[in-house]
C-alpha cells in the first residue's frame, strides 16, 4: 500500500519521537526535573513553588532517599538537577561524569536527633556512651534509614557507632527506604524511638525529640547540590542559584537547615 506525503511526515515524527524517548533524551523546554532527597520535602518543595510563579518555568520535584535517587541518575533517569543529604552519591555521579562538576556545591547542613511518638511517656534523655537505648526501645525496634544506603541511616549508625551503643542495638533495627519512612514508623506508634534529621522531627507534629545527638559523633551532615551532566534545559542553572539566593536561604533556615554560605542579599 502506498502512503501519502502526510502519511509519511507523520510516520518519521513518530519515529523520530520513539527513538528520542529510547536515547533518553532531555527535552531542553520541558519541565526542569530535579531529584532531591526525602529529608528535602517541604523545603524544596515550597521552593519549587516560589520559583515557578517568580519565572514561569515548571517544577518537578522527585523526593526519595539520595542512594535511589543516585542509582536512577546512573541508569539514565532524566533528572536536571541532584540536592544529596550526604556527599557520598554526589561523589559517586561525579566520579563517573554524570553531574557538571563547576556546579558541585555544599548547599545545607543539619543535625541528628532520637525522636519518640508525640504521645510517648518518655522523658528527654542524653545521648552520651551511658545512656541504655536497648532499654529504652522495651520490646519495639529503632527506626533508622537503611544505614548502608540511606545518608540518615549511614549517620546514625555512625553516631551510634562512636558513642558504643550501636552493637546492643544493631538486632532491633527497623530499617526504612529513607528518612521520612523511618519517621512515618515512629509517628504511627510502630517503633518507640527513631533516629532522623532534626529537620524532619521539626516537620512531623506526630513525633517529639527526646534527645540530640552530640556533634562530634558523627560526620558534619552536608546537603551538596549540582546540575546533572546530561541535562539540556537551560533552567538548571537557574534553579541552583535560586536555591542559593537570601530568599531561599530565610526558608531553609526556618525549616531548620543551617545554610552554607548564606547570602546576606539577593
Amino acid at each position: 500500500m502506498l502512503l501519502s506525503r502526510r502519511d509519511l511526515i507523520a510516520l518519521a515524527a513518530a519515529v523520530g519521537l520513539s527513538a528520542s524517548l529510547a536515547s533518553g533524551a532531555r527535552a531542553d523546554d520541558g519541565p526542569l526535573l530535579v531529584f532531591a532527597a526525602a529529608s528535602l520535602k517541604e523545603a524544596v518543595g515550597s521552593l519549587a513553588e516560589a520559583y515557578e510563579k517568580e519565572t514561569g518555568t515548571e517544577v518537578q520535584v522527585s523526593f526519595a532517599s539520595s542512594g535511589a535517587l543516585a542509582k536512577q541518575i546512573e541508569a539514565g533517569a532524566p533528572a536536571d538537577v541532584f540536592i544529596s543529604a550526604n556527599t557520598k552519591w554526589m561523589d559517586v555521579l561525579s566520579e563517573k561524569g554524570l553531574t557538571v562538576k563547576a556546579t558541585e556545591e555544599p548547599l545545607l547542613g543539619n543535625g541528628l536527633v532520637l525522636v519518640a511518638p508525640a504521645d510517648s511517656p518518655l522523658e528527654p534523655v542524653t545521648i552520651t556512651r551511658d545512656l541504655d537505648l536497648a532499654g529504652l526501645l522495651g520490646d519495639g525496634h529503632l527506626a533508622i534509614g537503611e544505614t548502608t544506603s540511606v545518608p540518615a541511616g549511614t549517620y546514625g549508625k555512625a553516631a551510634l557507632e562512636s558513642l558504643g551503643l550501636f552493637a546492643s542495638v544493631e538486632p532491633r533495627l527497623a530499617q526504612a527506604a529513607n528518612v521520612r519512612a523511618a519517621l512515618a514508623l515512629v509517628g504511627r506508634g510502630e517503633a518507640p524511638l527513631g533516629i532522623v534529621y532534626a529537620t524532619d522531627a521539626a516537620a512531623d507534629p506526630q513525633v517529639k525529640v527526646v534527645g540530640t545527638f552530640p556533634e562530634g559523633s558523627y560526620p558534619a551532615i552536608v546537603y551538596p547540590v549540582a546540575v546533572l551532566a546530561e541535562s539540556k534545559n537551560p533552567a538548571a542553572a537557574s534553579f541552583v542559584a535560586f536555591l542559593k539566593s537570601a530568599t531561599a536561604a530565610a526558608s531553609f533556615t526556618a525549616a531548620g537547615f543551617t545554610v552554607v554560605n548564606a547570602p546576606s542579599t539577593n
